[in-house]
């Protein structure tokens, strides 16, 4: 097994990928480094790509105003990124910033449809990942909400 298919399969990506799915995702999915403070997608841009952190941390930030960000969350190892983007090509409405030194893998939405029509059940099986992916910000995102608002109408408004 080659070192992207390895990969591939210790990522969330490869949760239920066989070796021989996992090697025909690694061959068409490339890896990235990134310093301390890079970008891997800035807000505002278009991409189609699907990324899969392997080591490091990014920052997920929206602009603010003026020079100012504000910090979302922060992306482990393991996490997609760029999910939605992916699937619509709708263009990222936060950007993402590496905390420290990070690896990232890259599927191209491109590269992906030219290996749907001889490799359906991968695909679903991506599909399934990045659908994982999605639910699992939804989850957090409606958790956060409602903590929210117990801290909100529990303390009548008080900060």
């Amino acid at each position: 097994m080659d070192n992207a298919a390895h990969l591939v399969l210790q990522s969330s990506l490869g949760a239920e990928l066989s070796q021989e799915e996992a090697a025909a995702l690694g061959d068409i999915m490339s890896p990235q480094d990134l310093a301390d403070g890079d970008y891997l997608i800035s807000e505002g841009a278009a991409d189609d790509s699907l990324h899969v952190l392997l080591g490091g941390k990014l920052e997920v930030i929206k602009h603010a105003g003026a020079d100012e960000t504000v910090s979302l969350a922060v992306l482990r190892e393991g996490d997609l990124a760029g999910e939605l983007s992916f699937i619509d090509g709708a263009i990222h409405t936060v950007g993402l910033r590496a905390l420290c030194d990070s690896r990232i893998l890259t599927l191209k939405r491109e590269e992906f449809e030219s290996i749907v029509d001889g490799n359906p059940q991968l695909v679903y099986k991506v599909m399934r990942a990045v659908a994982r992916s999605a639910h699992r910000i939804v989850h957090r995102m409606n958790y956060e909400f409602v903590e929210l608002n117990n801290y909100i109408f529990k303390q009548h408004g008080r900060y």
